[in-house]
């Protein structure tokens, strides 16, 4: 995907508001569902890189007391 940053966002406001009303609602949808899915993908990610550092054993496991008295002991 390219980056158009010669492009201000004033500028994409305006054309976005000079397209038919449909046209507009068909952007809305789109956008939703491209930020849907980059959202989606940001966190499988997420969960791929939690899981490869819980098989490293870099994730320890415990209650919240737990961790709150390992905090306590760190300071």
């Amino acid at each position: 995907m390219s980056v158009h940053t010669n492009v201000k966002f004033n500028d994409i406001l305006e054309i976005i508001e000079s397209l038919p009303e449909d046209q507009r609602e068909s952007l809305i949808e789109i956008v939703q569902r491209r930020w849907i899915e980059h959202r989606r993908e940001q966190l499988a990610s997420n969960i791929e890189a939690a899981r490869a550092e819980y098989k490293r054993g870099e994730i320890k496991s415990g209650t919240v007391e737990d961790l709150m008295k390992e905090i306590s002991v760190e300071k």
